[in-house]
């Protein structure tokens, strides 16, 4: 508006045919972002096998802001009676994941660097009585706590994390929304950042009787399938322990984002192999069932030109049918075993969103979007009032004249 309050705005619609709404049932992510930072301290968890211990009172009474009208209700309307307003994890969150399969919807991920896109996106939440999903890259976390912190050994990445997860701990409430807490992309290098967001929830855990975190994804798709699995495996034994969610990858994701660059990987590593989804379905089956997985079906970061991103949605479609085919009588009634990830997100084709949902998609990730519309929001901005933005005093309506107003 003219005060210069909001910086962007971006509509997403992703069609969820069970959320009421006022207009014809679509979800709509309106993003109005600042540049403001947020930040805390982290402690290392202690060590030794999780005891679960009976759940305090929830945030909005921890800090002495007890919640009403929609941050009241113990269950949020249209959705299964474990999942409630603020952040899921454990059951309530996989009750969640499950309802947007059968229910034929996927939930949006949406990319944070800052408080006010958190905000941000739990109004959007809010405006349409909506789950949402809201993550942290890690580069995004070094940022949410302020590049002049050190990051050695991830430290900086940690606590931004951290912080931020306080953050929606502290506000989904109070928007009366359900939010999955999760991170993105964390390569080998990375490990030791997501160690030490597992360390928090285990040491949150232990007088909360919830993780602080909702789910972490570890890539390790650069690394031989082997690995990737083992590594994921040894992850998911650690992480069930205490009701967190593991999202893995298979393939490339193709395009540049958070400092890594696939754009020039050969095109075969875009697409994944039904026979490579069942071996990790099985081997992660065997731990647990809190884990997703992105498959590779031609994704890439970014937008670009039609034509130039060639999405295969049919690779799940026959990975599910493989994988159904040899669990037998042990496959689930809708023959969708899977719950996949629908990684680059950002300006695909309605078709290939809708048509990936139908074989089993239940998030998809947003970023390049709400990046771009972060800086068309201060472009216009700027060139709306670019006369009343180049000094403190002084614009056409005189040389006196404060221009406060305008960059306030």
């Amino acid at each position: 508006d003219d005060t210069g309050t909001s910086v962007f705005i971006v509509i997403f619609r992703i069609r969820l045919p069970f959320i009421p709404s006022k207009s014809k049932r679509k979800m709509k992510l309106s993003i109005f972002a600042l540049t403001i930072a947020y930040a805390s301290a982290f402690a290392p968890a202690p060590t030794g096998r999780m005891t679960a211990v009976k759940p305090l009172k929830n945030m909005a009474e921890d800090v002495g802001i007890p919640c009403e009208d929609e941050c009241a209700i113990s269950s949020f309307p249209n959705l299964p009676e474990s999942v409630h307003p603020g952040v899921l994890s454990g059951q309530a969150m996989m009750d969640l994941l499950q309802h947007a399969k059968e229910n034929g919807y996927a939930i949006p991920a949406v990319n944070c660097v800052s408080n006010s896109g958190i905000n941000a996106c739990l109004e959007a939440a809010r405006a349409n009585d909506a789950p949402i999903i809201i993550q942290f890259s890690s580069g995004g976390s070094q940022f949410y706590g302020g590049k002049g912190l050190d990051n050695t050994n991830y430290r900086a990445a940690i606590a931004g994390a951290v912080s931020g997860a306080f953050h929606v701990r502290t506000m989904a409430e109070q928007y009366g929304v359900p939010v999955i807490l999760h991170t993105d992309h964390c390569s080998k290098k990375l490990l030791p950042w997501v160690d030490g967001l597992i360390a928090a929830s285990e040491r949150y855990y232990e007088t909360h009787g919830e993780p602080l975190f909702s789910s972490h994804m570890i890539d390790l798709s650069e690394e031989p399938l082997e690995e990737n699995l083992q590594i994921c495996k040894d992850y998911l034994e650690r992480m069930d322990k205490i009701g967190l969610l593991l999202e893995m990858e298979l393939g490339i994701t193709g395009g540049e984002e958070d400092g890594v660059d696939n754009t020039d990987r050969p095109i075969e590593d875009l697409y994944s192999k039904p026979e490579e989804i069942y071996e990790t379905y099985q081997m992660l089956s065997e731990v647990s069932d809190k884990f997703t997985v992105a498959a590779a079906f031609g994704n890439v970061h970014g937008v670009y030109k039609p034509g130039n991103v060639k999405l295969e949605p049919k690779i799940l479609h026959k990975a599910q049918e493989y994988i159904s085919e040899k669990l037998g009588d042990k496959a689930p009634e809708n023959k969708l075993p899977v719950s996949f990830v629908f990684h680059g997100g950002s300006g695909s084709d309605v078709s290939d969103i809708q048509e990936a949902i139908g074989y089993g998609v239940i998030k998809m990730n947003i970023d390049t979007d709400t990046q771009w519309s972060f800086w068309e929001g201060i472009k216009n901005f700027e060139a709306k009032y670019h006369d009343y933005l180049q000094a403190q005093i002084g614009n056409p309506e005189g040389e006196d004249k404060p221009n406060k107003k305008y960059y306030d």
